[in-house]
Parts: structure tokens; C-alpha cells; sequence
């Protein structure tokens, strides 16, 4: 009787402790609404004013500031930036559906929101998705769309703000910062330069410094 109980209480600890579901292997929408839409306080890198979670199968290559270089198994870069500052000035999403694009759609889940925007250029996909404040752009082929997409729900979801940290940080610089035009919820692909754009960032993919950094993933 004894062993019996103990097992039940690891079954559901193991229920309990992790979302349990199934992803598509070709349907976008519906990944991205079962990631963001779930909750979960997983974390496992932290830094001043933030902290969010890198899944399995990612590797924390380096950081510069609010940006953070990223890469998985098939070599493919990941570009993630935190923006403190829209976070901190409550900086309203403006985005527009992109009908031209492969794939467009404004996110709104769990009181936050952002978009994802796909747009296929010389037969790869150059990815930009923002999502709580947080940005992730990424040009990947065909046959790694759909993971690439998964790893960057997972880990803009993650990201948890310290407000009381932030307010020191951003607060005593808002001079400064005001002078940002940066917005993050402006897609790339509005830009007259899009295409050389992307081309510079594959050029500048394929020259990444490997310093890989351990980050302690969790189950």
C-alpha cells in the first residue's frame, strides 16, 4: 500500500509540474496559440531588470546589453532583444496585419500581446515575432519553420519583468532613453532596405562567434 501511494504522488507531481501537450508539425497558428496561451514560471538565465527561460535543444551564445545571441541544433541564429524601454514606458503594439507577407497576425495572450510576421526571401523565411516586450528575428529554411517558430514562443513567454529593479535602471536615464526611436512593434519589412537587410543578416550569421554560454535548462 505503501509503495502504491508514493507512486501516485510522483504521477502527480509529474502532471502538476509540467504543461502537457501536443504540437503540430505544419500548423503555426496552432502551436503558437497552445505555447502562448499556456502558463508557466519557468526560468533559467537572469539578469538585471529581467530574466526569461531557454529551452532544451538552444544554445545561450552570447549577450550584449538588452540583446542576447542564440542558437539550436541545426545551427540556426536566433537574434533576441528585451526592450526595457517599451516595457517601462507602456508602449502600445501599432501593428498592422501584413497581407503581403507569408505569414502575419497580431498576439494578444495572457495580457500581453506583440505579432509574428513571416516573409519568404530567396527561398528562406525571415521570422520576426515580438511578444511581451520582447523581439526574436530569425531566417531559417522551409524544413526548420516550425521548430524555430516553437523555440521562440517559449522564450519570449518566459520573459518576467522586475519592475522595481527597471524603474531604477530605465528612471535614471530617462533622458536619455527618450531619445530612442526605436520601436519594437515596427516590422523590418516596412523598411526600404528590407532585402539588404536580410542579406547582411545572413552574412552576418554565418560569422558568429561560438562562445557558447551553459545555461542550466530545466524539465
Amino acid at each position: 500500500m505503501k509503495k502504491i501511494v508514493v507512486l501516485l504522488s510522483s504521477v502527480l507531481i509529474l502532471v502538476s509540474g509540467c504543461s502537457i501537450y501536443t504540437l503540430s508539425d505544419s500548423n503555426i497558428s496552432k502551436n503558437i496559440n497552445t505555447i502562448l496561451s499556456s502558463k508557466t514560471n519557468l526560468n533559467n538565465v537572469s539578469f538585471e531588470g529581467y530574466k526569461y527561460y531557454v529551452p532544451k535543444g538552444l544554445k545561450f551564445i552570447n549577450k550584449n546589453d538588452y540583446n542576447a545571441l542564440l542558437k539550436d541544433k541545426n545551427n540556426n541564429t536566433y537574434y533576441f532583444y528585451i526592450d526595457v524601454i517599451s516595457y517601462y514606458n507602456n508602449i502600445k503594439n501599432n501593428y498592422k496585419v501584413n497581407k503581403k507577407a507569408y505569414y502575419s497576425k497580431k498576439l494578444n495572450y495572457n495580457n500581453k500581446n506583440g505579432y509574428i510576421e513571416i516573409n519568404k526571401v530567396k527561398n528562406k523565411y525571415f521570422i520576426e515575432f515580438v511578444f511581451n516586450y520582447s523581439k526574436v528575428e530569425a531566417y531559417v529554411s522551409k524544413k526548420d519553420l516550425i521548430p524555430t517558430i516553437n523555440n521562440i514562443c517559449y522564450l519570449v513567454k518566459s520573459v518576467k519583468y522586475n519592475d522595481k529593479v527597471l524603474s531604477s535602471i530605465v528612471g535614471e536615464n530617462v533622458l536619455d532613453y527618450k531619445e530612442e526611436d526605436f520601436n519594437i512593434f515596427n516590422s523590418k519589412s516596412n523598411d526600404n532596405d528590407f532585402l539588404e537587410y536580410v542579406k547582411e543578416y545572413d552574412s552576418k550569421k554565418k560569422n558568429t562567434d561560438e562562445e557558447t554560454i551553459d545555461v542550466n535548462n530545466e524539465d
